[in-house]
This record gives structure tokens, C-alpha cells and sequence, in this order.
């Protein structure tokens, strides 16, 4: 059995938060992704775990290595377009949920069966 599929937005989750991020978008990316481990086990009040978690990543960020329990996708080009492929690839036939605020990200994976979580729910 396949586990729930957690998709971040990186990005997007990241500003969330005026902390600094943009003076080190790769180390604030990475401060994500290791809080993220804390969530693959017990999951999110909103999506029980456990999960497998999906941290998709762009720009500045490109870099960020994947560790145990967080994948990392590096985007090509468009962030939204990368979170799509993931959701539309491999979210389809399991509880799926994508994290993020993006109004219009929010619309294109929920047309494909995704849950919407916002940031708040992984920081």
C-alpha cells in the first residue's frame, strides 16, 4: 500500500514566514525541509500520517539535497508546473494534499483531486 502523498510548495511556504528567507533562500529552504521530518511519521491534524513527503523546490533553492523521509524535486522552470507533474503523476490513485497559498496552484490541483493545505499547517 502506497502512503498519503504530502506535496510542498516550497516556495511558497517559505515566504510565508518574513524570517529573513531571502538572504539565503537555499538555507531557509533547508530549515524547511528538516522540519518537514517531524510531520512524515504522525502526519498533519488535516492529513494522518504516515506519509510520504514530496518538498518541490526552485530558483535559488535548487540545491537543496533530498534526506531520508523528505524527496526533493528541483523544478526545471515553473514551481507550480513542477507541483502539478508530482500531484498529477503520482497523487492519483491515494490521498494526496499539496501545501501551499498560491491562489491559482490551489485551483489546479484541487481540479485534480489533491487537498489544499495551507503553509501554517507545516510550519
Amino acid at each position: 500500500m502506497r502512503l498519503p502523498l504530502l506535496v510542498v510548495d516550497a516556495a511558497n511556504v517559505v515566504g510565508s514566514v518574513p524570517d529573513g528567507w531571502w538572504r539565503d533562500r537555499a538555507a531557509a529552504t533547508t530549515r524547511l525541509r528538516d522540519g518537514l521530518l517531524g510531520v512524515a511519521e504522525p502526519g498533519l491534524p488535516a492529513f494522518p500520517g504516515p506519509l510520504e513527503i514530496v518538498l518541490v523546490v526552485e530558483g535559488k533553492a535548487r540545491g537543496v539535497e533530498p534526506v531520508p523521509g523528505v524527496r526533493v524535486v528541483a523544478a526545471g522552470g515553473s514551481g507550480d508546473d513542477a507541483i502539478v507533474d508530482v500531484v498529477r503523476a503520482e497523487g492519483v490513485d491515494r490521498p494526496c494534499a499539496v501545501v501551499t497559498a498560491d491562489r491559482a496552484l490551489r485551483e489546479r490541483v484541487a481540479a485534480l483531486g489533491a487537498e489544499v493545505l495551507g503553509p501554517r499547517s507545516v510550519r
